[in-house]
């Protein structure tokens, strides 16, 4: 938090924060801030007194598209630059500007991030960093996991609802324990804010007819208390026959700030969202990609999820600080679905469905040390994590009646034929320990080590057969970092890091069976710029990534353990706020993938990964001519994304074209308060497969339009 008061202000009388505060008092006279006597008043006008205390994560909104500091990289507040990593954030404003609608969307803009790889598959926010699929374990939320523990019960975020994003690239077991080596993508929840603020809107388009507002600020004179109201509701579809995308979120939050050292957070939420199962065609079959091949009565993933939970800061002293993060978390599933269709319009397609209950506990305890001897600053700190995953499962798989997909004649519930498949309950007990220590010497060189110890317990009990899976897992991981400023504004960094991943999955005969912990290790080394003249922040990064015993499916239905993956590559973004008008970001990445090892499929070695393109570029510009006169603001933006070629397997058999898509905005200032855009993704509605494997293939989104009115106050 920024505290600004008026000079002789008597709230100024709270606790200061000693020598770990950072005050900045800006002092200026009228006009070009040097001392006039046109009146003869000699006197120096005191502005602004800001205070800054570490009582307060660095957690948005930031004022530009550029974000100065993460809490994500070293769960300590620090400087982007200071990270020995690759860390890139989108901010509110980029969001709002880009008029996201789902987190796959937000990230989409990010260099080393693939996301959206299933295309109008729209269950889960499917999301790949650095060439490793990140969807099951690399979703965080307020620094706390979002993982899928088991194998379907899961909703996704909702975007509104989020005042950043952060995305931290490459093993990052040694802070936040069970991980794949690509990294993860943490949300900031919208939380109060010290000023009164409000705004609500409605869109309408393609698929959309919304409503929406958020709103909060101070509830007593002395902003001890501050709270926030975020709510939507969303009649909406994906664009096809027989879809649904109908949303409904609220989420109150409470902060309480009894002085300049504590904050206590109350962060609650519930979601439903009713959507629709996977969406596929048989592979080189030309029909109309709007056409539906599955069963209108049975086609469903909805979901209710539910979240209360708390983020607590207490200063000790001026060199101790405290922090407490929970959530508690409740989930439905219900999901249905028909898939499978053929060119042969004999044929029976497949049947398919999840009755899912999900319960989750989850805590992050922080003791952070700061102190300073003999020149050198030292930040040090120690944590330990818990996580209770408790899902039930009801799986059932069977047939439904064929259907001639040139010319669909649906025949409802009567032709669905459904079997048990998996019936069970997976239980997951996850405890981590870790410390780090942020050495900084002659403001110069950063030294960041970090080692965890993580026990993962895991049951898997099956209601049908009387059986159960037990396994219990454990790993310690490290992590060693060097910055190096050659001023205070252009850096080179290092650092070695590992992952560790327990498995769960169910095999073709319902056990899991015995998978391995899958393990992993990076070595990356970057260069990280932010310039003089303007709000910017550019970043150069080498990586060589490896994990073993890597899942591959060998069928649509099942996995196996295919040996070891690496991906070498290198990435290269730039944020950058020009001025108060011109706003620009662009990425690239190019992966070097190869499956080093195979196992049974020995013949894929040296092969790339499925669905690992070797090129992702992208580009956003967005620009504001000011208003004159009776005429608002206008402001014109437009982006450009590309994904390189892919393949569909393992094998390398099955290979698809690179694609680009255009995506737009305009927004225009009726009013001071009033602003109309309108937003659009794909705008040349273009026709590209995203991915297809096992004689599936999955589109990608087409065209929509959507036209928004806000007012804000």
């Amino acid at each position: 938090m920024t505290v600004s008061r008026q000079a002789g202000s008597s709230t100024l009388g709270r606790r200061l924060i000693g020598s770990t505060a950072l005050m900045t008092v800006f002092l200026s006279m009228a006009g070009s801030g040097r001392a006039q006597d046109g009146s003869g008043d000699s006197t120096t006008q005191l502005e602004t007194i800001v205070i800054q205390g570490k009582s307060d994560r660095v957690l948005g909104p930031d004022a530009t598209i550029v974000a100065k500091d993460t809490a994500t990289g070293t769960k300590t507040d620090t400087p982007v630059i200071d990270v020995p990593a690759s860390v890139s954030v989108i901010t509110q404003k980029e969001l709002e500007t880009r008029h996201v609608e789902s987190l796959q969307q937000a990230v989409s803009y990010t260099s080393s991030v693939f996301a959206d790889e299933f295309g109008n598959d729209d269950r889960y926010d499917y999301i790949r960093i650095r060439g490793f699929d990140q969807t099951t374990l690399g979703v965080y939320r307020d620094g706390l996991t979002a993982r899928i523990p088991a194998f379907f019960t899961a909703s996704r975020l909702e975007p509104y609802g989020l005042q950043r994003v952060e995305v931290l690239k490459g093993s990052t077991s040694t802070l936040f324990g069970l991980n794949g080596p690509g990294g993860l993508v943490n949300s900031i929840t919208k939380r109060p804010q010290d000023e009164k603020h409000g705004e609500v809107y409605t869109s309408f388009g393609d698929g959309t007819k919304e409503v929406g507002t958020d709103f909060g600020g101070p509830i007593d004179d002395e902003g001890v208390w501050t709270y926030r109201i975020t709510a939507l509701g969303k009649d909406g579809d994906l664009g096809w026959d027989y879809s649904n995308d109908d949303r409904l979120y609220i989420a109150p939050a409470l902060t309480i700030k009894p002085d300049e050292g504590t904050s206590f957070t109350i962060l609650t939420d519930y979601y439903k969202r009713d959507g629709t199962g996977a969406r596929g065609f048989p592979s080189g079959v030309d029909i109309d990609i709007n056409t539906f091949l599955g069963e209108p009565d049975f086609n469903r993933f909805n979901t209710k999820q539910a979240d209360l939970g708390y983020q607590f800061e207490h200063e000790i002293n001026d060199n101790l600080t405290f922090r407490s993060n929970f959530r508690y978390t409740h989930m439905d599933l219900d999901y249905a679905e028909v898939y499978g269709a053929s060119i042969n319009p004999a044929a029976n397609r497949t049947a398919f469905s999840v009755d899912g209950l999900s319960n989750r506990y989850a805590f992050d305890n922080q003791l952070q040390y700061d102190t300073v001897w003999n020149g050198i600053e030292s930040k040090t700190l120690v944590g330990v994590d818990y996580a209770n995953d408790n899902t039930r499962e009801v799986i059932l798989y069977g047939t439904a009646g064929p259907l001639d997909i040139y010319n669909p004649s649906y025949c409802g519930l009567s032709c669905i034929n459904l079997d048990p498949y998996v019936n069970w309950r997976v239980k997951q007990q996850a405890l981590g320990v870790y410390a780090q220590e942020q050495l900084t010497l002659d403001d110069r060189w950063i030294v960041t080590l970090g080692g965890r110890w993580d026990r993962v317990h895991t049951t898997a009990d099956y209601f049908d057969t009387g059986k159960r899976d037990d396994d219990t897992a454990s790993a310690f991981t490290k992590r060693i970092g060097l910055t190096y400023k050659f001023t205070p504004n252009f850096a080179a960094y290092a650092n070695y890091s590992e992952s560790f991943q327990p498995l769960v999955t169910p095999t073709a005969n319902g056990y899991p069976g015995s998978l391995k912990p899958q393990r992993g290790e990076q070595y990356e080394v970057g260069l990280k710029y932010r310039p003089d003249g303007f709000d910017g922040l550019f970043t150069l990064a080498f990586f060589d990534l490896t994990q073993t015993n890597v899942l591959s499916y060998v069928s649509p239905a099942v996995q196996q353990q295919i040996g070891k993956v690496g991906v070498r590559g290198i990435e290269l973004e730039g944020k950058a706020a020009i001025n108060d008008n011109l706003n620009l970001t662009l990425a690239y990445s190019y992966w070097d993938a190869e499956i080093e090892e195979a196992g049974a499929t020995s013949g894929n070695v040296g092969n790339r990964p499925s669905r690992v393109p070797r090129h992702l570029a992208s580009a956003w510009l967005d620009y504001t001519i000011p208003g004159e006169g009776q005429r608002g603001d206008l402001t014109l933006g437009g982006g450009v994304r590309y994904v390189g070629q892919t393949y569909g397997d393992d094998a390398n058999t099955v290979s698809l074209g690179g694609y680009a898509t255009v995506d737009a905005a305009l927004s225009y200032k009726v009013t001071k308060d009033v602003t109309l855009s309108l937003n659009a993704t794909n705008l040349f509605d273009r026709k590209y497969v995203a991915t297809s494997y096992y004689g599936t293939d999955y589109y990608g989104d087409r065209r929509k339009v959507v036209g928004t009115l806000k007012y804000s106050w």
